[in-house]
């Protein structure tokens, strides 16, 4: 990994309400301010503060690695995918399909593949909530006989369609759905997620800006089942470390105009916001920190709008910005074989967890002796959990052909399931952006649920 310059705040952590969070790894950010601890040195300006990619002391150019390919054979295994290529959410959908694609083709490249033939998998979009795409995507894939279906990316989006999908006994995975919400939605043991709970995320959030010397915080969040549970545990965790939000507001999926909630949060003096929120953040950031003048470096962004804005706004207006994204820092060896599946890639966020939901259920339908959605719901959690511990298809396929009961740990992570089809344990990633609107890895933190 490259080194980076330090941010201009403390990167301490704190145990969150609820969930034991480990930082793993060496902190990537280097020297740039005092960080606590009571020294006297003066915090620099962000504005001439080197963070993110800018202050990379080295760089890796990747290169795309060689997919192997797949054997002659029949397909045995037929997934589905919604997953976004239009709508707020589109710039998680090349990561992530390109996930499933690698997944698959890792499957059809081993000798044994799935019950002796190939996987196959049918790519449909799921728009956002202002359209019915996933719902039609829903519809196409099961007259389709798809036995899973990875997605979808938005927790408000797969609430238009789980109940299609789970009511015809087809298994869903979301690499991406963190709403609470689905813990104990009534999905009759057939919808799962390789995401963490945002009960996880939103305590990282809350934990870094309280650490980060936060004391009055404000919330800018997206009136949906994602934005409402990420807001309450991030609430909950701020005022559990000591701090205290002064401001909560909502605003809807398909608002434009956003300077009354921006007002709101403004008037109450906030030297921290959290930003919930998806493709509204382009419209939001220029008003809050442009014409507001709001500082860029105490907004903090979460998984649905940690992106790429160099094209968006004026340089240097996120400098030294934070943001959280379940899942591990993907590693250049995956990024190199995600670059193999599609070239042109520049973001990775969920694509960890995309692979790790095609392989899951790969080794489920394996562990069944049965290809059908049945078949792999009834063998989820065992192979998530408790046997011989196995981190790729050939390795785990091999332990169930002897008969051996299987723990996959993946490439997002160990994922253990649990009853409600949740994984009990995930890293969460923090970023930070540059002077150039980019973000970059700072470090992960390793929580478990329950």
């Amino acid at each position: 990994m490259s080194a980076f310059a330090s941010p201009s705040r403390s990167l301490r952590r704190r145990v969150g309400v609820g969930i034991a969070t480990v930082g793993i790894g060496t902190l990537l950010l280097t020297a740039c301010s005092a960080t606590g601890g009571g020294t006297d040195e003066e915090e620099p300006d962000a504005s001439t503060t080197a963070c993110g990619p800018e202050a990379a002391e080295t760089t890796t150019e990747l290169e795309p690695a060689e997919i192997t390919a797949a054997q002659d054979r029949e397909t045995t295994l037929t997934l589905g995918s919604i997953l976004p290529t239009t709508g707020t959410l589109a710039f998680l959908g090349p990561p992530e399909i390109a996930g499933v694609d690698l997944a698959i083709a890792d499957i059809n490249a081993s000798e044994t593949g799935v019950l002796g033939g190939n996987a196959a998998v049918i790519h449909r979009d799921s728009g956002d909530t202002t359209t019915d795409i996933a719902t039609q995507s829903a519809t196409d894939l099961l007259s389709q006989g798809v036995s899973g279906i990875v997605g979808a990316a938005s927790s408000g989006v797969s609430f238009t369609f789980i109940d299609q999908v789970t009511g015809a006994q087809v298994v869903q995975i979301s690499p991406a759905n963190t709403s609470p919400d689905f813990t104990t939605y009534d999905d009759g043991g057939y919808y799962w997620r390789t995401a963490p709970s945002d009960v996880l995320q939103g305590r990282v959030l809350g934990n870094l800006m309280v650490d980060d010397g936060a004391t009055n915080i404000g919330l800018l969040y997206l009136n949906d089942a994602y934005g409402t549970g990420l807001a309450e545990n991030v609430k909950t965790a701020v005022e559990s470390a000591g701090g205290t939000i002064v401001a909560e507001e909502a605003f809807n999926e398909g608002d434009s105009q956003f300077s009354s909630q921006i007002d709101a949060v403004m008037a109450e003096d906030p030297d921290a916001i959290a930003l919930i929120a998806f493709d509204q953040t382009k419209v939001i950031v220029p008003e809050l920190v442009g014409t507001q003048g709001f500082p860029g470096e105490d907004v903090y962004f979460v998984d649905g709008n940690l992106a790429d804005y160099s094209a968006d706004f004026d340089e240097g207006t996120l400098n030294c910005a934070q943001g959280t994204l379940p899942g591990v820092l993907a590693n250049d060896d995956f990024k190199s074989r995600l670059l193999g599946i599609n070239s042109e890639l520049t973001d990775y966020s969920y694509a960890a967890e995309s692979y790790d939901a095609v392989m899951l259920m790969a080794l489920a339908a394996i562990a069944a002796d049965d290809a059908s959605g049945p078949g792999i719901q009834s063998q989820l959690q065992a192979v998530s959990a408790e046997g011989e511990k196995c981190e790729s298809f050939d390795a785990c396929a091999t332990l169930l052909a002897d008969g051996t009961d299987i723990d996959y740990d993946g490439v997002s992570g160990p994922i253990t399931f649990d009853e409600n089809g949740d994984p009990t344990e995930a890293y969460i990633g923090i970023y930070q952006y540059g002077e150039g609107n980019t973000y970059a890895p700072v470090t992960s933190e390793f929580g478990s649920l329950g």
